[in-house]
């Protein structure tokens, strides 16, 4: 008989948590209830733990080799300026259309999870003046990199991790050593991870209980809810804004385009990922979409790991609702933080479903939001993975059609 997926053991998990809450909550013993409870947080507790353990040498490690795997690219200069500016560019328009659609529908509201209550009183505690508090941010972005490796300071780790990238691609050849000392230092937390991952039914089950146990079936509609306002601020960053930044600069139409990126996209949405698509977007770039090999060849496998617009709208938009189950209100200093982590933490992550849930962390605990949220996130992950993964995909095939444009080599065809 053949093994389960991973993604099935998952499904089981959840299913598996989801009724034994309920029966918890019709179940007449209270001494039953609170030993079952105790043993959920437990192992739910230790899930959690493993996570954070592997989390900060990973995206330390994916950070800068991401940055420094723009190494071999040295002397197309215009190319990858251009690149990186446009990442960056469609990167911050998704992050801001998932603030936007959160703020405006508003997922989430009027719900508050007794499960995060104590992350609720330790967010409450470190509310300070506004001008404090920029004064505060400021100050911990740059720290002494042992202590912010060792105290799990996420934004002070992501803003090392790039510095030490840059350098590693302005010095060359000089520190191919250190390259693959931290790309081995990645892998091997890839192999960790993947060692958790087993654990990763039976911890979903156990945060899942916990937390069905303790809620009513509000929370159902809720999660309808946030499901809908993410697919549909996703489709639109796909259908309307990618499109149109593509006809802006490149006057094709969109049409012509998605005629000709239709396999790749279909792909993406069937696989769920854009590494495993890769060799088909490459196709669809060159072939179908008329893209010179060489731009297509460094666009493409650059954005698979550094470009995700999907995956940055759907991690602002989460944050926005799990702060409102956890009925925190979260500033603008607290948002642009949730901005920057989004952004930076999909340098250099690789194409892989476990790693998309340490990405969420990093980007809940960077402000203080309970990282036992992915309970409520990952049964749900799989759903929304299906398109922002061709949002994604569609992203990389949009940028080598921009770049070719604007670093002046030959027209497309519209």
């Amino acid at each position: 008989m053949p093994r389960l997926s991973l993604n099935s053991q998952i499904l089981i998990g959840c299913l598996l948590g989801i009724a034994g809450g309920l029966w918890l909550n019709i179940a007449g013993s209270a001494a039953l209830r609170q030993d079952t409870l105790y043993g959920a947080k437990l192992v739910g507790t230790l899930f959690l733990d493993l996570l954070r353990m592997v989390l900060v040498p990973l995206i330390f490690a994916s950070i800068v080799v991401g940055v420094a795997n723009l190494r071999a690219n040295q002397k197309m200069h215009r190319v990858w300026i251009t690149t990186l500016a446009f990442f960056g560019l469609s990167m911050a328009l998704a992050i801001l259309i998932g603030f936007g659609a959160a703020h405006l529908f508003e997922p989430g509201k009027g719900m508050q999870l007794e499960m995060f209550a104590e992350a609720t009183r330790n967010f409450q505690a470190r509310q300070m003046p506004l001008p404090e508090y920029i004064a505060q941010f400021l100050h911990g972005l740059f720290q002494n990199p042992f202590k912010a490796l060792a105290q799990g300071d996420m934004l002070a780790i992501v803003i090392i991790a790039l510095f030490l990238g840059i350098a590693l691609v302005v010095g060359g050849e000089r520190y191919r050593n250190l390259r693959l000392l931290i790309q081995e230092l990645q892998e091997l937390c890839l192999m960790i991870v993947g060692w958790i991952m087993r654990l990763a039914p039976l911890g979903i089950a156990a945060l899942l209980l916990q937390l069905v146990a303790s809620q009513n079936a509000a929370l159902l509609g809720s999660l309808l809810h946030f499901i809908g306002v993410v697919i549909g601020s996703t489709l639109f960053h796909g259908v309307i804004v990618l499109p149109l930044l593509l006809y802006i600069v490149t006057r094709m139409s969109p049409l012509h385009f998605w005629r000709g990126a239709r396999e790749a996209l279909i792909t993406a949405f069937a696989t769920s990922s854009s590494s495993a698509t890769l060799p088909i977007t490459l196709r669809c770039t060159e072939q179908h979409l008329h893209v010179k090999k060489d731009i297509a060849n460094f666009v493409v496998p650059l954005g698979a790991t550094l470009n995700m617009d999907g995956t940055a709208l759907y991690e602002a938009a989460a944050a926005l609702f799990v702060a409102r189950l956890a009925g925190i209100e979260l500033d603008i200093a607290s948002q642009a933080i949730i901005f920057l982590v989004a952004m930076l933490g999909a340098i250099g992550a690789p194409g892989i479903p476990s790693v998309g849930m340490l990405s969420m962390v990093l980007v809940l605990e960077s402000v203080g939001l309970p990282s036992a949220a992915i309970a409520i996130l990952l049964p749900i992950d799989r759903i929304l993975d299906t398109v922002r993964t061709a949002v994604n995909v569609e992203g990389d095939m949009v940028g080598s059609l921009i770049v070719q444009r604007l670093s002046g080599s030959d027209t497309v065809a519209a």
